[in-house]
């Protein structure tokens, strides 16, 4: 076998479930479109490599069994109605029914919020299958609680297309813990994805294809350091949670991949951020009624006829940046030289690199984009600190579940 095993965690809604049919769309194809370099960020217009495969295995990563096995048996449905689509056309050279085939789909529960069922999802999936050549670090949750309306009448005010881009009018649950005692939000957003790539590390690291494993971090266009305090790391205290635990995701990918491409393996793991833009998913949906949810969604398309690229609303079009890191050639992305920090001011910041970012024109077409990402020396030590947690918390999990720290 030499086609990709997939990693998907919250796959069964919203974005992940995107992910997953746009996937299916993009490889029952024999040249897939989302994989070509066609961008003006690419650094390299054209590629000799080949992103068509005759298989795919796509691991479900869900925390509730029936959700998703309903939407394995979804996505089963849609990889057979494309193949009946391409069937059809003239020229069909039988590559669908070839890739239909060898299309696996399959649940696997866990519930980043409790690390011991992180481990158990990691050890299924080596006995398992041979390697893991993507991994897509895509569930997240928010404690959103309500709507402070003053707040949001003062920034629809000044700036609604940002209202409806990264909202500042919800309110949080401060406080909120995990069945493990950890800041809630901050382990199922954060260090839940962390444990999971450091358990697959080395199943990662054992796809040898020219195309190299990828892990690719889902940010948010709410992802801001102006609410992070680095003395609560847990997001425990913080009323941004959410927010915060987008940026502290950042830090840790951006500085996984510099540790990767500094590595002396030929094919390190690369880590790469993907901001899928707006869509309308479950996230805040505990908090609007139905007429609300019609508002919003009006808003959303409001905004995109009036120029706004990053309102693609649906789930399949906002998995378009996810999608074409995961099939693209890694050469042709570009890349930022090490930029030393100014010592003499700790906050000023030098762009670092950059995030990816799923985007469309006002009629729905969409496209990749890029977001230069920027770091202070202050978020560099911030983020070393925090690795450091991280690493001391993984390290304090794997005694207490008797387990190896390197599988």
């Amino acid at each position: 076998m030499s086609w990709p095993v997939i990693v998907v965690t919250g796959a069964n809604s919203g974005v992940g479930l995107g992910i997953c049919q746009r996937l299916l769309v993009q490889l029952i194809s024999k040249s897939p479109t989302d994989a070509q370099p066609h961008y003006n960020f690419h650094v390299q217009k054209s590629t000799t490599s080949d992103a068509s495969f005759d298989g795919l295995t796509l691991i479900l990563a869900c925390r509730s069994r029936q959700r998703g096995e309903a939407a394995r048996d979804k996505l089963y449905q849609f990889a057979d109605e494309q193949v009946r689509h391409l069937e059809i056309l003239p020229g069909y050279d039988g590559h669908a029914e070839t890739f239909r085939k060898h299309l696996t789909i399959v649940v696997h529960t866990v519930d980043l919020s409790r690390i011991q069922t992180v481990f158990r999802f990691a050890d299924e999936v080596i006995k398992t299958y041979p390697y893991v050549s993507h991994l897509i670090c895509n569930a997240g949750v928010a404690s959103f609680v309500s709507i402070n309306w003053l707040l949001a009448l003062k920034q629809f005010t000044m700036n609604w297309v940002e209202a409806v881009t990264a909202p500042i009018f919800y309110t949080q649950e401060v406080g909120q813990l995990s069945q493990d005692g950890l800041g809630w939000v901050w382990q199922c957003n954060v260090f839940g994805h962390y444990v999971l790539f450091r358990s697959l590390e080395s199943h990662l690291a054992k796809y040898q294809m020219s195309t190299g494993a990828r892990v690719i971090w889902m940010s948010s266009h709410e992802s801001n350091p102006i609410y992070y305090d680095p003395t609560d790391w847990q997001l425990v205290k913080t009323a941004h949670s959410y927010e915060s635990s987008k940026f502290q995701m950042d830090l840790i990918a951006h500085r996984l991949d510099q540790a990767s491409l500094q590595d002396s393996d030929p094919l390190p793991t690369r880590h790469l951020i993907v901001l899928p833009g707006v869509a309308g998913t479950n996230i805040a949906s505990a908090l609007l009624d139905t007429f609300s949810s019609m508002c919003m969604f009006f808003a959303f398309y409001l905004a995109r006829f009036l120029g706004s690229p990053y309102h693609l609303i649906t789930g399949f079009k906002a998995a378009i940046s996810a999608v074409h890191l995961c099939l693209v050639p890694l050469a042709c992305l570009p890349t930022v030289s090490l930029t030393e920090f100014d010592d003499s001011d700790p906050t000023a910041k030098v762009e670092v690199g950059f995030r990816y970012v799923s985007e469309c024109d006002r009629w729905g077409k969409e496209r990749v984009g890029t977001m230069k990402l920027t770091r202070s020396k202050e978020h560099n030590n911030q983020c070393d600190d925090l690795l450091e947690h991280c690493d001391r918390l993984f390290t304090a999990f794997c005694e207490a579940e008797g387990r190896p720290l390197h599988s």
